[in-house]
């Protein structure tokens, strides 16, 4: 299991600490490794934030954006975080569903509770982990979930992510995408195209039909083994 990245959200000094202590606890006692950064209001992680983090731990009662709105808005912009409210609050629970949150500790945090809370995060970040990638455009990082992405299309030395909500711009190759997504479904059918099988509607001559209508030109020499791809997922995937 890769390094878990955490972020303790929290303006209370004393209890950002015993989350920390209670990380380092669980770090030696189930050999897991975590990076943290600390955070001290729910503004200051959303002015830059970057969908880098796996797990926010995050107080709700804040004095400049509480932890309600600040998971607002990281969810425009990171649909896989996961987020743990640590509240004093229970009446914030219903507001938890809202932004999809993991589910809420009360303070003061019991080590039981928060080691079972982290616990079920992890179990959540192993199930996810291979059904996104991080995609870096220019400062910003963004995470796709790969299940959106229809097709990776090579103009030059860009190469173009078509998603189903839109098109990302992003510097490197073909053949880096292939690599990085071996044994996940992509099937690169010429020099220009690393599609998505799950997103093949059908096979048209020369061409895969892709399920936002486009058509993809298949070379011919990669067309049978193409074919044998297609055949394994669509056998495998019911």
């Amino acid at each position: 299991m890769r390094t878990i990245r955490i972020g303790i959200v929290e303006d209370d000094p004393a209890c950002a600490q015993l989350l920390v202590d209670y990380l380092n606890r669980y770090q030696s006692e189930f050999n897991q490794e975590f990076t943290v950064s600390l955070f001290n209001d729910g503004e200051k992680l959303v002015e830059r934030y970057q969908p880098t983090y796996d797990v926010l731990l995050m107080d709700i009662e804040m004095a400049h954006m509480n932890g309600i709105e600040a998971a607002r808005r990281i969810r425009q912009r990171d649909s896989s975080v996961t987020i743990i409210f640590i509240t004093a609050a229970p009446q914030y629970a219903i507001s938890g569903y809202e932004v999809q949150a993991l589910s809420y500790i009360l303070k003061p945090v019991p080590w039981f509770a928060f080691s079972q809370e982290i616990k079920k995060s992890i179990d959540a970040i192993s199930k996810r982990q291979d059904d996104s990638i991080l995609i870096e455009t220019g400062a910003e990082q963004i995470r796709v979930m790969l299940a959106d992405i229809v097709y990776f299309e090579s103009i030059r030395h860009t190469i173009i992510i078509h998603t189903l909500e839109g098109k990302l711009s992003v510097t490197g190759t073909l053949k880096d995408f292939e690599a990085k997504l071996a044994d996940r479904n992509f099937f690169r059918s010429n020099s220009c195209y690393l599609v998505n099988l799950r997103h093949i509607t059908g096979v048209r001559e020369q061409d895969s039909v892709m399920s936002n209508g486009e058509s993809l030109r298949i070379s011919r020499p990669r067309k049978k083994d193409f074919l044998t791809a297609l055949t394994q997922y669509i056998g495998g995937s019911r």
